[in-house]
């Protein structure tokens, strides 16, 4: 059986992972529709081995569809998901706006998958450094029991958008040809330099990005009490988001059966030995399905802790991929993708 695939945002860096994954993973697509702004309406795409053309996001497109996919901002979301629905699409979002309302499930499918099924025709997709923190932190929680999780991300610059990675680019080549240099995407020079600042500043002192991982952590692990910090980073690095994870739970903890559970794990791979300096690195992981886990150790702070490592592709795993394993737990009736 064949469905019927809508992608709105279809032009950016997320939508073109989307096209490229639903074809890597043979999604059973019967039809693809393509859809951006009207800036973008008309262009034609190579996709799924066919030429597209690309039509303006408005609601009367989605008629007929079974699936569709968001990689827009949360205006567009906000209007449009609820139309996709309308139509009697499935709408995926990988916006905000819906991650945290209480009638839309907020899924990661190796995580709660189940809560999927409790859809009302919106799914939302969580955030870039929520998805791949809770890769590495969701099996320990089911073998330890998490009390309270401290974090620190170190975001690629791809989680800006293909200008933040031409900014970059374009630095690298103005350093190195003793040019001045120039910046429009972040406050300061990206190149050699790291930011603790990532998307706006709240009234609290903590950004939204960093609020967004406590929050949507509290959602998806079903732990509305989960004491949580965060603080986030943006680097000099293409692709692939690390996180650092101080983690304290109820239950004696051990660093073999920490890595015993990430092995065990669906959707990570541990990556763990030190002494051969081998460990979790975004060079490594970009463009792979799986987020990897490494440098796992007794937290010297807590009781029962563990400090930890886990890096994945924010472009997959962090949005285009979890999305699109949404939507292949919902074909396969509530079975786990691969």
């Amino acid at each position: 059986m064949g469905y019927k695939v809508g992608i709105v945002g279809a032009t950016g860096a997320v939508g073109q992972e989307f096209i490229k994954l639903l074809e890597a993973r043979s999604f059973p697509v019967a039809e693809l529709k393509l859809f951006a702004s009207s800036r973008s309406a008309g262009k034609k795409v190579e996709a799924l081995g066919s030429t597209l053309v690309i039509e303006e996001a408005a609601a009367p497109g989605f008629a007929g569809l079974d699936f569709v996919l968001f990689s827009a901002n949360g205006k567009t979301s906000l209007e449009l998901c609820p139309a996709a629905a309308a139509a009697g699409a499935v709408a995926i979002d990988n916006s905000s706006a819906f991650r945290m309302d209480p009638e839309v499930p907020l899924v990661i499918p190796e995580i709660n998958g189940e809560a999927a099924r409790g859809h009302k025709g919106i799914i939302a997709n969580p955030n870039c450094s929520t998805a791949i923190s809770l890769m590495g932190a969701y099996p320990l929680h089911r073998a330890f029991g998490l009390k309270r999780m401290f974090a620190s991300t170190y975001q690629a610059v791809s989680g800006s958008g293909a200008e933040a990675m031409k900014e970059l680019e374009d630095q690298t080549k103005a350093w190195a040809s003793g040019q001045a240099i120039a910046r429009s995407v972040y406050p300061h020079q990206i190149l050699f330099n790291a930011l603790p600042h990532v998307d706006a500043f709240q009234e609290n002192g903590y950004t939204k990005e960093e609020m967004k991982l406590v929050n949507e952590s509290r959602k998806i692990m079903g732990l509305p009490d989960l004491a949580a910090s965060c603080t986030c980073v943006r680097v000099p690095v293409m692709r692939s988001h690390s996180i650092s994870i101080n983690a304290e739970f109820e239950r004696p903890v051990s660093v073999e059966q920490a890595r015993q559970a990430i092995a065990e794990a669906k959707g990570v791979d541990l990556v763990d030995e030190p002494s051969s300096n081998s460990y979790p690195m975004p060079l490594d992981l970009a463009g792979k399905t799986n987020c990897g886990v490494g440098r796992i150790r007794k937290d010297l702070g807590f009781e029962n802790g563990l400090a930890f490592w886990v890096v994945g592709d924010q472009l997959w795993k962090g949005a285009a991929l979890n999305a699109i394993q949404i939507a292949e737990y919902l074909v396969k009736g509530g079975r786990d993708s691969d």
